[in-house]
């Protein structure tokens, strides 16, 4: 039993650890667009096509419309789509288009074609009808500040870049979304290495449902929407396929150059993701069980073994734990999350692996994922899969 504690303490420090140090050496070269010399535009101003798909989002749509109507950048249109929608959201979006001259363009979608999400097809549809020279795909429920997109164009037609993903201000009001956030950012910083995306090297990608930017040419190049039209997990495959072939990817900080509140309380972030939990693992129930044992090893085991674990066996334990506190106070320089939520590390570990094998469960057991109140069949979604 000794050897087994000194074995998995050794992988579990090596994993934290190596992260941490990655972490820190890496995270520094991130830009944010934030600081003073990037307030600024680019000159000449490119044509921007922001594109706004919205599915029954009537509480949400006039506040994130008349904020980008507002923005401090002159060369631009909105396009919103109104995604067979049945609530007010349409009725919303015509009366704000008539105050908004030629700025706002509204469309609405009566029927989703076979073959498609109703996302990927109302963001295509829109792309269809843009004249940007840069396309920004954003959500419903995203606060813009009026010099974001500004800030943003500048870095990229600075470094340059096709496609730029901006980290949005997560709005928490929850002790239990902070939680649950927290958990969230950690497995992010875990797995997707934010400082390598710019590194055509590395596998490493980008995309962010709020703010993914992209350069018209490389949108065409990767074969447009149309390549992830059925796609759950959309905004993340745009940054895989734009990496994989060739383009420039950045991701930068912005403080809070937007912001969102993604769900209200610890479970609705659980209901949120129960929709994008077994997609990540390719519709695949195997990998979803894999999955949930490497989460619970990865993040509980550092808590445990250091109480089960006798004399200098407990060290590595204590080294990863330290680690996962130090990633914690690292993030907390950059968000409202105190570093003490770590103390609540278990919980989420707990609250996330019951979401994968909930997610499991559940489209397997509905045969597919019903999103926004579409059914979407689970055969087709294997197919659709990039």
């Amino acid at each position: 039993m000794s050897y087994f504690y000194w074995i998995a303490g050794g992988l579990l420090a090596l994993a934290w650890s190596s992260r941490l140090i990655g972490a820190a050496i890496g995270m520094p070269k991130v830009a944010d667009v934030a600081r003073p010399e990037w307030d600024r535009g680019p000159r000449p101003e490119p044509r921007l096509s922001i594109i706004v798909p919205a599915r029954n989002e009537e509480e949400s749509i006039a506040a994130s419309l008349q904020q980008l109507l507002a923005l401090d950048y002159s060369n631009y249109e909105v396009i919103a789509v109104d995604d067979r929608s049945t609530d007010r959201t349409g009725e919303i979006l015509d009366r704000i288009a008539e105050t908004a001259h030629e700025r706002l363009k509204v469309v609405h979608v009566e029927t989703l074609p076979s073959g498609w999400l109703g996302k990927t097809h109302a963001m295509w549809t829109a792309s269809q009808q843009a004249s940007g020279e840069w396309l920004l795909f954003t959500d419903a429920d995203v606060l813009f500040k009026p010099d974001s997109v500004r800030r943003v164009l500048a870095y990229a037609e600075a470094e340059p870049a096709d496609h730029v993903v901006l980290f949005p201000r997560m709005i928490m009001r929850r002790a239990g979304e902070r939680m649950m956030i927290a958990f969230f950012q950690t497995l992010f910083v875990f797995g997707h290495r934010p400082w390598k995306v710019a590194d055509s090297k590395t596998q490493d990608h980008m995309g962010v449902g709020a703010f993914n930017l992209v350069r018209r040419r490389a949108y065409e190049a990767v074969g447009t929407y149309k390549a992830l039209r059925f796609e759950v997990l959309d905004d993340m495959k745009l940054g895989k396929v734009v990496k994989t072939s060739g383009f420039a990817q950045r991701n930068v900080f912005g403080e809070d150059l937007i912001s969102i509140h993604w769900a209200k309380g610890a479970m609705g972030i659980v209901d949120n993701l129960t929709k994008n939990f077994f997609a990540i693992m390719s519709f695949q129930w195997p990998r979803a069980i894999a999955s949930c044992v490497a989460l619970v090893f990865l993040n509980l085991m550092p808590f445990a073994g250091v109480w089960l674990a006798h004399g200098w066996a407990r060290i590595p334990y204590a080294i990863a734990l330290f680690s996962m506190f130090a990633i914690y106070w690292g993030m907390s320089r950059r968000s409202s999350i105190p570093p003490y939520y770590f103390l609540l590390h278990p919980i989420s570990t707990a609250l996330f692996t019951y979401t994968m094998l909930r997610s499991t469960l559940l489209t397997l057991w509905q045969g597919g994922v019903i999103w926004r109140g579409t059914k979407y069949p689970l055969d087709e979604l294997r197919r659709g899969l990039v």
